[in-house]
């Protein structure tokens, strides 16, 4: 008979179901300086920028608008990946994929965007 009890409170205690809170970083466009977002979908996750983190002189996020459907919405993002270019927490540039959903801007071209912001602080 124990050994039955012990059976059943064990099957109890396994399909018991655990709700776990996680709360989700929160990502933000720095107020200060310049930052480099890649907006983004899991689904596409294929096709994402391999090359932001080499990006010199600059923060550098990413967002995925699937998790994030309020920034998605905010800065307008209709086709993913896209790149923006932020100085300040205000956009300077955009760089959108192409309808294959590939993004044909090159590190050298956003590198150079941002050093153009840079530059004309100056």
């Amino acid at each position: 008979m124990k050994l039955i009890l012990t059976i059943l409170a064990s099957l109890a205690l396994f399909s018991a179901t655990v709700y776990v809170t996680v709360t989700p970083e929160v990502i933000s466009i720095p107020e200060s300086g310049v930052c480099v977002v890649e907006f983004n979908a899991s689904f596409n996750s294929g096709n994402s920028v391999s090359w932001l983190d080499n990006l010199s002189d600059c923060k550098g996020r990413r967002v995925d608008i699937a998790s994030e459907p309020a920034m998605q919405k905010d800065h307008k993002i209709v086709v993913v990946p896209t790149i923006i270019v932020f100085n300040e927490g205000e956009e300077v540039t955009r760089f959108q994929a192409n309808i294959m959903m590939q993004l044909e801007a090159t590190q050298e071209e956003v590198q150079e965007a941002v050093d153009e912001i840079l530059m004309s602080s100056f």
